[in-house]
């Protein structure tokens, strides 16, 4: 197969390389698959730095979302879920190859309608976005939600879901172009927080001046979003892109009666595992309905692993939006 391979910790990622290896072979629970397309991230990039929590003892294959075909199944499952030729998607260590083995529980059927480079990157986005607005804010129809950087894998899928659910969406993020994706993916607002004053054109819009109910946060905006919010509202910390841990006013937090917090999705399968299913049966309604569809960065095509570095640095540089996929011919198969 071919692959990326990590032998030693690079500076950046145009420094990755493609490399020939040997097929993987999978374990008595594992399946094998072919992957047809791959879904890039930002613990992506700094795990080929060296600067992840975690980090795979060395060489070890970069990648984890994908999406593709399943080539065989494990021989310790009587009845395995998947069969040989099923369409799925899923994430695992190594996802920048044209092969990997994958544990079932880490796998999902491909959607109805959808293609390879549609789900390669709904692994990780779709279910953390659905788990913070439905499950820990619990948006009810009529809500107005705050959307930060709304333009991202985690933003789109959560203004979607927003919409889905019946509230008003003001979008956030920092580009013109990205404040368009935004609306076309359903915001009712979109706003750029560059701008000084954010907060308070955040409040404007909001009926009668009264602020959000909801406030979805990856960034790092917890302090500046609190003078936005409404009475009783809810804000759900789902990440630092913004690169600092916050100290927050928690004066503001108890005069506003405001709910704050966090979502740790990757921690569900552990501690919640009835809610991993909860949250992916919500979802695949919601995609079945046509309410819920794929975020592919479509403004430039990455196709064939050598693009994975290119794709990586665009990530990286803040210079795309929704997920970035590059698509993984099979060999043989033009990438044209």
């Amino acid at each position: 197969m071919r692959a990326i391979q990590v032998k030693e910790y690079v500076s950046g990622p145009l420094d990755l390389t493609v490399t020939t290896l040997p097929s993987p072979t999978p374990s008595s629970h594992q399946y094998l698959l072919a992957i047809h397309a791959t879904a890039t991230n930002f613990f992506d990039l700094l795990q080929i730095c060296g600067k992840y929590q975690h980090q795979p003892p060395l060489p070890w294959i970069s990648g984890s979302e994908f999406s593709g075909v399943i080539l065989s199944t494990p021989t310790a499952i009587a009845n395995p879920k998947f069969r040989v030729g099923d369409k799925v998607f899923g994430a695992t260590q190594g996802g920048y190859a044209t092969h990997v083995c994958c544990e079932e529980e880490r796998l999902r059927p491909v959607p109805k309608g959808w293609g390879f480079l549609e789900a390669a990157g709904l692994m990780v986005t779709a279910p953390t976005s659905y788990a913070a607005i439905v499950n820990r804010g619990r948006v009810r129809r009529g809500d107005w939600v705050l959307v930060h950087a709304a333009a991202g894998g985690v933003g789109l899928a959560a203004v979607q879901i927003a919409k889905a659910f019946g509230a008003t969406v003001i979008a956030t993020a920092g580009s013109e172009r990205k404040l368009e994706v935004a609306k076309e993916f359903g915001a009712d607002y979109a706003l750029d927080y560059r701008q000084e004053g954010w907060e308070k054109a955040v409040q404007k819009v909001t009926p009668k001046g009264r602020g959000v109910d909801i406030v979805f946060d990856p960034v790092g905006l917890v302090e500046k979003s609190l003078k936005c919010v409404a009475w009783d509202a809810r804000i759900i910390v789902v990440g630092f892109a913004a690169g600092t841990i916050e100290k927050v006013a928690m004066n503001r937090v108890l005069l506003k009666n405001v709910s704050l917090v966090g979502l740790h999705w990757g921690m569900y399968p552990t501690y919640e595992p009835q809610t991993v299913e909860e949250v992916w049966r919500g979802l695949g309604q919601l995609m079945d309905e046509g309410r819920f569809r794929g975020t592919c960065f479509t403004d430039r095509e990455y196709v064939g692993l050598e693009s994975v570095g290119p794709a990586l640095k665009a990530l990286g540089d803040r210079d795309t939006w929704g997920k970035v996929v590059v698509t993984v011919p099979q060999e043989g198969q033009s990438k044209l």
